[in-house]
């Protein structure tokens, strides 16, 4: 079965301009044209934009993205290369959930402080007043 632009942003929740730029951008290999000359889709591109929009949710950009497109089109031999990329990808990505876990902390123990000192079990003190 084929889709056209807007069912593919349908299934896959991608809007239609970013389905368009990724298409003109070469990140979309192989796209298949109808009789009127419009990009269809078939089940093998929807799996890829799912896997693009990974990409690009994992932090890659637009540049990365095409790189990683050109190495699957050289097939297995490049799967090396491509495991190296999704392992720093990996690491960056488990960084910065340290550093918002670290920021919810910091929010958490804001939010008990200040129940704190509205239900009256702690007097309250800031960094910013002079201390009475």
């Amino acid at each position: 079965m084929l889709y056209s632009m807007k069912e593919v942003c349908q299934k896959t929740g991608m809007n239609y301009e970013t389905l368009k730029f990724y298409c003109n951008q070469g990140l979309v290999p192989n796209v298949k044209r109808d009789g009127g000359n419009r990009r269809v889709f078939d089940e093998r591109d929807l799996a890829w934009l799912e896997g693009l929009g990974c990409l690009r949710r994992c932090g890659l950009s637009i540049k990365e993205m095409q790189h990683y497109v050109q190495l699957c089109l050289r097939g297995e031999a490049s799967i090396p290369e491509r495991k190296v990329i999704l392992a720093e990808r990996r690491k960056a990505l488990e960084e910065e959930m340290a550093r918002l876990q670290s920021a919810l902390k910091y929010l958490d123990d804001k939010q008990a402080f200040y129940d704190e000192v509205l239900a009256g079990r702690r007097p309250y003190v800031s960094n910013l007043l002079p201390q009475k």
